[in-house]
């Protein structure tokens, strides 16, 4: 049976259950509004380890790990990990799935690796190639700005366009039974490149193409705002939620309190000086393992639309004077058909 629908969206025959799910996140994400959603909050950088990249792929593999206990089964269930990260050639990745041990797909998609990490995971899983999979992500907040940026030591001041990435991760095990939240539906991003250049200002750059995904999937599945709780971007911060609301009204779509960004909500912008708001691969990633799906169990949230956004650079190219190019992915996530 053909799945396709439209352009880029996937409808599910038999859509997979995210069976158990699990948040960690660094001090400062503890101490924003949604510290009474994560599962782990952990006060040293360095979570024991001797550097951050180590710590890193320590909070991806604690995640896995707490998410397979959560959905009571075992790690040799697993028959396949899709994850991904921002450090160079995805090591926090890498190195977590070197102590779990099992059939690995390693994924880059910046910031929109959350999502990505789950479409593919929930392809598999209706596609009958697996019955257990894991989709994860993490990022790190010391060893992003040393790797995109600069070292925390030099001091530099960030303008009030900047974003402050998330030190955390976030793990699902998507299953092909079970009684957890569902995907319905996915909608695979394009690269969309409007010349944005400054690496500060990262919302602006990947508004654009969550404005594309979103108005891709609504005109392939002919639905709309109204037929979900919550449609939330991954990490556009203040700024690009508001290019994104004016992106989405230019184009027809009436815009509610509906919409939404893990990247607001994650920090308290006036007490924890964030500037824009988060950013980072573990941005989304935690906030969808925490507060959205602890929200969706609850019933606070029954239809929820996960876009996910990426800005798809490194430091060479912006130094070669190249614009950033960047992607959103979407999730359709249900408790009720």
């Amino acid at each position: 049976m053909y799945k396709k629908l439209g352009d880029q969206t996937v409808k599910f025959e038999n859509p997979p259950r995210i069976k158990g799910f699990y948040s960690i996140v660094g001090e400062k994400e503890g101490q924003g509004p949604l510290k009474n959603f994560f599962d782990m909050i952990v006060d040293d950088a360095k979570f024991g380890e001797n550097s951050w990249e180590k710590a890193e792929s320590k909070f991806i593999e604690t995640a896995m790990s707490n998410a397979v206990t959560n959905a009571e089964i075992s790690m040799k269930d697993i028959e396949y990990v899709f994850a991904g990260d921002l450090i160079n050639q995805c090591i926090a990745s890498n190195y977590a799935v070197r102590q779990i041990g099992r059939p690995f797909f390693g994924l880059y998609g910046a910031c929109s690796t959350m999502a990505e990490s789950l479409s593919l995971a929930a392809m598999c899983i209706d596609g009958g190639f697996a019955k257990n999979v894991i989709a994860a992500t993490s990022s790190h907040f010391c060893a992003s700005e040393k790797q995109f940026r600069f070292p925390l030591e030099y001091g530099g001041e960030r303008p009030p366009t900047s974003q402050w990435t998330v030190t955390g991760a976030g793990a699902v095990v998507l299953s092909n039974d079970g009684q957890g939240p569902f995907v319905d539906y996915i909608t695979t991003g394009k690269v969309i490149d409007l010349g944005i250049t400054d690496m500060n200002n990262m919302g602006a750059a990947m508004a654009p193409a969550a404005a594309d995904t979103i108005i891709s999937f609504f005109k392939d599945t002919e639905k709309s705002f109204d037929d979900y709780d919550l449609v939330i971007t991954g990490d556009l911060g203040s700024l690009g939620s508001e290019l994104l609301k004016d992106l989405l009204t230019q184009n027809g779509f009436t815009v509610s309190s509906k919409l939404q960004d893990c990247g607001v909500k994650i920090f308290d912008a006036e007490l924890q000086d964030v500037h824009s708001g988060g950013s980072g691969c573990g941005c989304s990633a935690s906030v969808l393992t925490s507060y959205i799906l602890k929200s969706m169990e609850k019933g606070i949230y029954k239809k929820v639309l996960f876009v996910a956004t990426g800005a798809l650079m490194n430091p060479i190219i912006t130094q070669q004077g190249e614009s950033i190019p960047c992607i959103a992915h979407l999730v359709s996530l249900g408790t009720e058909v």
